[in-house]
């Protein structure tokens, strides 16, 4: 008798073991190949991009297939890339939910020329734009997922093209650059070491952020508090990549020498008033030690009129990283309200 309760138990448990596997398999369709242009090239498509300033040409790769929901990823930066998304292979796939990778004009595996007339916050708009046209993206099935300076790109590009989208993801940025920068002084910088601080600032009023002392105080005090809470020995490799293929002198202008703040041409970004006027579904995630302040975060999904707030309350600025199984419990949850006809 005690063998055959044995045999049954393993059974029952190798049978939920099967299922539980089963249901984490991608559904067939999922690796459908007929209908997309692409399918010969593993998803990679160079995307033609017009701008003032000439033709220029954008990375994207498509992950799965999912005529109901694909979500566009729009990284951070400005001009960091695509790469520490790769997370989102680890979770999306056996949802079947479909996502394209994008390396914005200036990053990585797209073009990166050098006029600086490019870098305006309306000229990103436009390449956004011309991606999905190119990529057959449409209200039907266009879900936006912007994260840190993707997630302004987000908002502007919902407020001028909301027509287009299904839905609306703002990961880990507020719809304010003045309040980022008050939430950095009044809360992240008195909680830092006094000297230290005062380094950093002093280089940075110098103009030396390239003096190897300003990242190395930043580091600890800051990058691995509120950016990504392991010590950067550690950090995952997808994101030691994208920070290796940062596009620095990009970045600068728009955002400034580090994550301390804004001090670049977003500076004075703000679109707090004009939140409202989003009405597609919209998930804002947050993190309880962002660089982002969190509170305000979950007024903004108040101030949005289909909004809801996803808190990450481990989780940093990368908090797909650092609080993974909330993080992707809770955008998983609402992409799938979404193409369910609710959200």
């Amino acid at each position: 008798m005690k063998r055959l309760f044995l045999i049954v138990a393993g059974l029952m448990l190798w049978s939920g073991s099967a299922l539980a596997a089963s249901a984490a398999a991608p559904p067939p369709a999922y690796y459908e190949r007929a209908g997309h242009s692409d399918a010969w090239s593993g998803g990679v498509r160079m995307v033609d991009i017009d701008t003032p300033k000439g033709k220029f040409r954008v990375w994207t790769k498509r992950v799965g297939n999912n005529p109901k929901l694909k979500l566009l990823l729009l990284h951070g930066g400005p001009a960091s890339t695509h790469e520490y998304f790769e997370a989102f292979d680890s979770f999306l796939p056996a949802e079947g939910i479909e996502y394209v990778y994008y390396d914005q004009l200036g990053s990585a595996y797209s073009d990166q020329p050098t006029d600086t007339s490019l870098w305006t916050v309306e000229r990103f708009v436009d390449e956004v734009e011309q991606v999905r046209k190119a990529l057959g993206l449409d209200r039907s099935n266009f879900c936006l997922l912007g994260h840190s300076w993707g997630g302004i790109l987000a908002i502007e590009y919902a407020l001028r093209y909301q027509q287009n989208l299904k839905c609306l993801v703002i990961s880990n940025m507020m719809d304010s650059v003045p309040a980022y920068n008050d939430y950095a002084k009044k809360v992240l910088m008195p909680a830092m070491d006094p000297k230290q601080l005062a380094l950093v600032q002093e280089l940075e009023a110098k103009g030396q952020t390239s003096d190897p002392r300003y990242m190395q105080t930043l580091m600890p005090m800051h990058y691995e508090q509120h950016f990504l809470r392991r010590p950067s020995a550690n950090w995952p490799e997808p994101v030691v990549r994208a920070f290796a293929h940062l596009n620095q002198p990009l970045y600068t202008l728009m955002q400034g020498p580090s994550e301390l703040g804004a001090s670049g041409l977003l500076l004075d970004w703000d679109r707090s008033r004009d939140l409202h006027r989003i009405t597609v579904p919209t998930l804002v995630i947050a993190a309880g030690h962002d660089t982002m302040d969190p509170k305000w975060m979950e007024a903004m999904a108040g101030r949005l009129p289909h909004g809801r707030f996803l808190l990450c309350p481990d989780g940093s600025h990368m908090a797909m990283y650092d609080d993974q199984e909330r993080y992707f419990t809770g955008l998983v949850r609402f992409l799938k309200d979404v193409e369910g006809g609710g959200g």
